[in-house]
């Protein structure tokens, strides 16, 4: 008999009302955003990591309170599908998003003159503008683009035209975010407010501000999205946080540029707490594995989020030491 063990995929089981007839729509449009498949009418599938269990957890409160059920469990696939099959599913749905995107971003392609120097500053106006809503669509689509869709070879092609022909490349953006260098000093004394759970990305954020920014820094961990600040709070890696996912920037990459924007050490660990977090597999580090690994054992071994940061301290500790040598 095969054994199931813990299997490495989520379930959301859910059963809606017909009525109000918005709600149906709204699940399935909050699901798609977090890149879950179906595998039946009312059953969404998506990799097991702590994230995405916060993710239909939240789903799955939605759907309770709007008056319908919900169940999320653990599940390996021993008849009917493989995970070959499922994995093939995420990767079709990616690509039917990324073939969208490129349709759309040539569309803006051609209709932007070929000499774009002679283009009104109102019409270039009009075309940046465009041009960061489809970069911003497309780190969306890279963040649950969970096994390499092939598509997104060809949408990132036609986003690097587009930037070229507005003349604003990626290191010209990252070079304006530095320029906005912050004050360690201006925030002394703050509460720094993140999501529960913290994985990789919060982990090594709540790392940089600890030992870079405040070593006295007080941290609080919530569950509600819609967590209302305090005024002492500095919110990261949250929904309209001050410091949080920029563009195709993870929130890791966000601090380390707005405060040490000349620490080669802090740049090294920021692109693979990148491709950890985005899974964009933008700069492919070979200590990304094993990186990967250690944040996975931390995570599996304390629940707690004061254990996760200090478990993950010492992993980040030893990998700025590691790029810090030279």
């Amino acid at each position: 008999m095969a054994d199931c063990g813990e299997g490495r995929w989520l379930l959301l089981i859910h059963q809606i009302p017909p009525k109000p007839a918005y709600l149906r729509v709204k699940v399935w449009r909050r699901l798609q955003s977090l890149g879950a498949v179906a595998i039946k009418n009312t059953v969404y599938v998506i990799p097991k990591t702590e994230d995405t269990l916060e993710d239909f957890q939240w789903v799955a409160r939605e759907i309770i309170e709007d008056g319908g059920d919900a169940a999320i469990c653990v599940a390996a696939f021993i008849e009917g599908l493989s995970d070959e099959q499922v994995e093939a599913l995420f990767r079709a749905a990616r690509d039917a998003d990324y073939g969208q995107f490129s349709k759309d971003a040539r569309e803006l392609l051609v209709s932007i003159p070929t000499h774009s120097g002679k283009t009104k500053n109102q019409d270039r106006s009009a075309f940046e503008a465009d041009l960061n809503r489809l970069r911003k669509r497309l780190a969306t689509i890279a963040a649950t683009d969970f096994f390499g869709a092939p598509g997104r070879s060809a949408a990132d092609a036609v986003m690097l035209q587009l930037e070229s022909h507005l003349g604003q490349t990626r290191s010209d953006r990252t070079s304006q975010s530095k320029d906005a260098r912050l004050t360690v000093s201006d925030f002394a004394g703050r509460i720094w407010v993140t999501r529960k759970g913290i994985y990789v990305d919060r982990i090594a954020c709540a790392w940089l501000i600890q030992r870079f920014i405040d070593p006295h820094a007080r941290f609080r961990f919530v569950s509600d999205k819609n967590y209302k600040p305090k005024p002492a709070d500095i919110r990261f890696d949250m929904f309209d946080g001050e410091f949080t996912h920029e563009g195709d920037l993870c929130s890791f990459e966000v601090l380390a540029q707005r405060f040490f924007p000349k620490d080669r050490a802090l740049e090294e660990i920021g692109q693979i707490v990148h491709d950890l977090d985005l899974k964009d597999g933008k700069f492919r580090k070979p200590e990304m594995a094993g990186v990967g690994s250690l944040i996975e054992g931390v995570a599996l071994t304390h629940k707690a989020d004061q254990d996760r940061l200090a478990a993950g301290r010492v992993v980040f500790d030893h990998l700025y030491a590691n790029f810090n040598r030279n």
